[in-house]
């Protein structure tokens, strides 16, 4: 499985392979051709209510993962066409987040890492 995260915001590079977007919303001032989407898929990101209990705060991280794995164990039909592209080429999960250890592509990755 090849699966790499990527800040959207970051130049695309060639060997980025398959990029979807993961974030529910938008990422703000990027313009869409800047961002070089195959694919956004806003419903994989974390429902409205965990994005904001969440709110990019490490502490709740443990947690956050816990209840974003609760609502993708749920919606199979975004994920699983994801995991099957992984398994011929890359994919690149992308976020708007400032940070790059606590995001939903992260734990979207690891989330499926144990899907194998």
């Amino acid at each position: 499985m090849d699966l790499i995260v990527k800040r959207v915001y970051d130049e695309p590079a060639a060997d980025d392979g398959y990029r979807v977007l993961v974030d529910r919303l938008w990422p703000r001032g990027l313009a869409k051709q800047r961002a070089a989407l195959d694919e956004w898929i806003k419903e994989l990101g974390p429902s409205t209510e965990l994005r904001r209990w969440f709110g990019h705060d490490s502490a709740r991280w443990d947690e956050f993962r816990r209840r974003y794995d609760a609502e993708l164990a749920g919606a199979e039909q975004l994920w699983r066409p994801l995991l099957e592209r992984a398994a011929s080429q890359r994919v690149c999960l992308l976020f708007g987040a400032h940070d790059a250890e606590h995001n939903q592509a992260v734990a979207l990755k690891e989330f499926l890492g144990r899907q194998r």
